[in-house]
């Protein structure tokens, strides 16, 4: 295979959907390019959409109305329009390479949303100077999911190339939507769309790690819950009747502060964060309401489970201390990961084989939360094995910042690892 044309149709892709950067749940274009692709390198039992997606696992969805603007983006900005239609409003793609002879199921997954944050607009960030940058407002691919994407599509095309190599069982391509926020997997795996998989890849690009190393399993995901508390209250005139009202603004500032006040937990690490606080009407109003986005974090379940108990009861207390009503609603939840070892060996062995790598990780340490855990547990409860790998790749920037870009050369590292790991298991 002719390794320099994939490497530039990968970051051509790349440049694409990183161009054309798409939030949680509103991913059509990227989907629907992705499932034409698909198509066209000849993957069978290929599936979109709401087929791949439980709708009643689904969190932190925008509204029908925004859903409707999000497609009408997606066909303006080049979709496919026959692909979105059979999303059924849903996104997310799967494919199958099936070798027709019995053996393990391996299910490979590569996340495809944007984060929200504004891209850096200045000439000194590669993707203006390049003319490739966010052409959507408020969202960039700041965390390198339009690498995953492209990646995705790479070993989709290498595994075709070399299917000749793989002499029994099956390849699952799980491209998700909505891992920031860690809404997207769940969904996923309620579909009952990794219930036959022996085994499940996942990698993330980037982070603490350069260009040319590579880590086998990467540990220290966090359990988190991701809420939005609604505070409702009454408005009235902040000077001539000011005792009628109830100040839901007030509510959810009393409550951001004591959530931060949180006192940490003796067993392990613990994050909370209020992300969001929007309220009031007016200068003169008192505040009838309040929106607040927050989240929890724990290196354990038992610790995550502790902060969201007691923010739950922080927003609560708030509430009824200003008379306001409270709607709390979850939107987003992830577990904590833990890769087989001896699946991450298999993957260090074949990794090893290849003698592209300067360094090779038996284990990195991960910060943040991470959907895919979703994935990795189902598979292990179910007697699979399961690991979560490292791609180094040199960062201008923190992961979610609006200056972050990737050295898109570690993009062919990762295609050939992926590959080789995938021919191990399928061949071992």
């Amino acid at each position: 295979m002719d390794f320099r044309e994939l490497e530039r149709e990968m970051i051509r892709t790349r440049r694409d959907f990183h161009r054309y950067p798409e939030a949680a749940w509103t991913e059509f274009r990227t989907s629907s390019i992705i499932a034409e692709r698909l198509e066209r390198l000849g993957y069978k039992n290929l599936r979109v959409g709401r087929q791949v997606i439980n709708p009643d696992a689904v969190m932190g969805r925008p509204s029908e109305d925004e859903i409707s603007e999000h497609i009408k983006r997606a066909v303006m900005q080049g979709g496919n329009l026959g692909w979105i239609k059979e999303m059924n409003r849903y996104t997310g793609v799967t494919a199958e390479l099936d070798t027709g002879v019995p053996g393990p199921v391996l299910a490979l997954r590569f996340d495809i949303d944007c984060v929200e944050v504004c891209e850096d607009e200045s000439s000194e960030h590669r993707p203006v100077r390049e003319n490739f940058a966010s052409m959507n407002t408020n969202l960039a691919h700041a965390c390198g999911h339009d690498a995953h994407a492209a990646m995705g599509l790479g070993i989709a095309e290498m595994l075709i190339a070399r299917e000749s190599f793989l002499k029994r069982g099956k390849i699952k391509l799980i491209f998700q939507p909505a891992e920031e926020g860690c809404r997207g997997a769940y969904a996923m795996t309620q579909a009952g769309i990794v219930d036959d998989a022996d085994y499940f890849l996942a990698m993330h690009i980037g982070g603490a790690l350069p260009t040319g190393t590579f880590g086998v399993n990467s540990l220290g995901y966090m359990a988190t819950t991701k809420l939005d508390a609604k505070f409702t209250g009454v408005p009235a005139h902040a000077a001539g009747s000011p005792s009628s009202g109830r100040n839901a603004l007030l509510a959810a500032a009393s409550a951001a502060l004591a959530i931060h006040s949180i006192p940490p937990h003796s067993a392990g690490k613990m994050r909370v964060n209020v992300g969001v606080l929007q309220a009031g009407t007016g200068r003169n109003v008192i505040a009838p309401n309040a929106l607040m986005k927050l989240e929890v974090r724990g290196s354990t379940q038992e610790i995550s489970d502790y902060a969201c108990s007691r923010a739950v009861e922080i927003l609560n207390g708030a509430s009824v201390m200003y008379g306001t009503d409270l709607e709390l609603i979850k939107t987003g939840e992830s577990l904590t990961a833990q890769g087989n070892e001896d699946l991450a060996q298999l993957a260090a062995q074949a990794v090893k084989n290849l003698n592209i790598f300067d360094f090779i990780f038996d284990s990195t340490k991960a910060g943040g939360s991470e959907d895919a855990a979703w994935f990795m547990h189902r598979v292990q409860e179910r007697g699979g094995k399961a690991t979560y790998m490292a791609l180094g790749s040199t960062i201008t920037a923190p992961h979610h910042n609006g200056s972050f870009d990737l050295d898109e050369r570690a993009m062919l590292y990762g295609v050939r690892a992926m590959t080789a790991i995938a021919e191990a298991i399928l061949n071992n």
